[in-house]
């Protein structure tokens, strides 16, 4: 800016605000590091105050327990290599307040989805070993691709014991404590990564290109490699799953899922833990710090990290919602600086009316995403009217057609949506095949609570869309074709159906 000088009227440039010359916590060291206005820091008293976060964070929440183990989920990005390194630094001897975990590490290979050869995957995982190793904790490296080889067990809530974490935390600090003399740690194992089958690396390709946009591309991936991590710890033994979600990707998180309709799942998305898998609860430690600060830190203390492109690697700002609101949070974080905390701290106060189920419980969950489902909305929601305007959009039938289906609210029941262009219901049609289907059905029947026959049956969207939340259910809608979803779901899905019809059948014989 310029100011107009009063003695001759020449213009000269405003003076900057004065910032002060030493740090703002020891008075004595020069500043390394401006994290905000007024508030700089030397780089020793930086990494007390990075440091002190991090355990900060852990400590005030007490989910995670002594003697516990926890699977770091490191991408080789600059948020989960600080991430890393903090982990690393908590449990050396030296530690003032050392940690009390048995850490280990999962790093997903996503290289097929963008069209790495086979080489470049290599030298990847190749840098990502070495920075692994030099760690000293067991490490697993496994690729996309074994998502289609994953069981149905991932998508169900696992039975747990009623005994399950019935001990307070300072119960736990003091059992482990006196057992830690005496215990015996043995070496750690590390996983090589699994051979690439090109088969799969193709049949993945093909899914992705099923998808017609951006937006619905990434959230898919994101469920895929959800499960992925799932399935690691719980074949590893892992009963925490940490990740590396900074406040900034969390406060893009934030608004984009509220865009994709997923306003009933936020807490969970971006809250510390979030609890939804039962048996296996993730975290999120580094929610606090901002991409600026682990960007400093890493700078100043050399923590080595390896760039991986991803899918959105070059895109356009207008080719996804997710790059839309991150470049709109960057932009105005640029001009305001305190945007990303005002989100973040928007945030903290959520909380998700969609509790987590329990073994013991009843109520149906996401298939893909394993929230509670969120369209049992009463008639005079926005949701139920957002379905009545698509069932009158994708109608064919004459407009006395469409009032003799309507009730006297104005709306379509549940039997009779599908009655339009002429055709029987969709749920009749299908519970009339499957009927026949299973008439001719010998002693080859599963004991899962299904019939054999039904196995082979091509699941239709509108099967598969009662089985989703309102967001799980416009990204499906992006798909030109299931056929290529993976099999776990698939089965998983079948299977529910399968239930839910059984159930039908059966309301009148049970008990309220």
């Amino acid at each position: 800016m310029c100011e107009v000088d009063q003695d001759g009227g020449h213009m000269r440039s405003a003076e900057h605000p004065s910032f002060s010359k030493a740090c703002v916590k020891c008075k004595v060291h020069p500043p390394a590091v401006l994290l905000r206005v007024g508030d700089p820091f030397c780089r020793g008293c930086f990494n007390e105050y990075f440091i002190h976060k991090f355990r900060a964070m852990l400590g005030k929440n007490r989910i995670i327990f002594p003697g516990e183990k926890v699977l770091l989920a490191v991408s080789g990005g600059p948020s989960s290599s600080s991430m890393l390194r903090q982990v690393q630094q908590g449990l050396s001897i030296n530690a003032h307040k050392k940690l009390r975990f048995t850490p280990g590490i999962v790093f997903i290979d996503e290289g097929a989805l963008t069209g790495r050869s086979l080489e470049d995957r290599h030298k990847t995982n190749t840098e990502i070993r070495i920075l692994f190793e030099s760690t000293g904790f067991p490490f697993h490296i496994v690729s996309l691709e074994q998502v289609l080889e994953l069981p149905t067990s991932v998508l169900m809530w696992p039975h747990m014991s009623s005994t399950d974490r019935t001990s307070s935390y300072k119960v736990a600090v003091g059992e482990f404590d006196q057992n830690q003399s005496c215990a015996f740690q043995p070496p750690y194992q590390q996983q090589e990564p699994a051979d690439m089958n090109k088969a799969h690396t193709l049949e993945l390709q093909l899914l992705m290109a099923s998808v017609k946009t951006h937006t619905a591309r990434e959230e898919l991936l994101n469920m895929l490699r959800q499960h992925l991590l799932l399935h690691t710890a719980r074949t590893e033994g892992y009963s925490k799953l940490m990740l590396g979600d900074n406040c900034t990707r969390l406060a893009v998180k934030l608004l984009s899922s509220i865009s994709l309709g997923r306003g009933a799942q936020a807490a969970l998305d971006t809250g510390f833990s979030d609890s939804r898998y039962g048996d296996v609860i993730a975290v999120r430690p580094m929610r606090d710090y901002s991409a600026k600060e682990i960007a400093y830190y890493n700078h100043l203390f050399d923590v080595p990290s390896v760039f991986i492109p991803g899918l959105d690697f070059k895109t356009p700002d207008k080719n996804s919602i997710q790059r839309l609101t991150e470049s709109f949070v960057t932009k105005l974080q640029t001009e305001f600086p305190s945007t990303v905390t005002t989100i973040y701290r928007t945030s903290e106060k959520l909380q998700s009316d969609c509790k987590a189920a329990s073994a013991v419980d009843d109520r149906p969950l996401c298939v893909l995403c394993q929230c509670a489902l969120d369209t049992s909305a009463e008639n005079t929601s926005a949701f139920q009217a957002t379905l009545i305007s698509e069932q009158l959009s994708q109608s064919k039938c004459p407009k006395d057609c469409l009032q003799s289906l309507t009730d006297d609210n104005g709306e379509i029941p549940e039997s009779e949506r599908g009655h339009c262009n002429g055709q029987p219901a969709l749920t009749s049609a299908r519970s009339e095949d499957k009927t026949k289907s299973a008439a001719n059905c010998s002693s080859q029947c599963h004991g899962d609570g299904g019939c054999c026959s039904s196995l082979s049956n091509k699941l239709e969207p509108m099967e598969l869309k009662t089985l989703l939340c309102y967001s799980c259910q416009l990204t499906v809608k992006d798909m030109t074709s299931l056929e290529h979803l993976p099999r776990y779901i698939i089965s998983e899905a079948q299977k529910r159906l399968r239930r839910f019809q059984m159930r039908a059948e059966i309301s009148s014989f049970l008990l309220d």
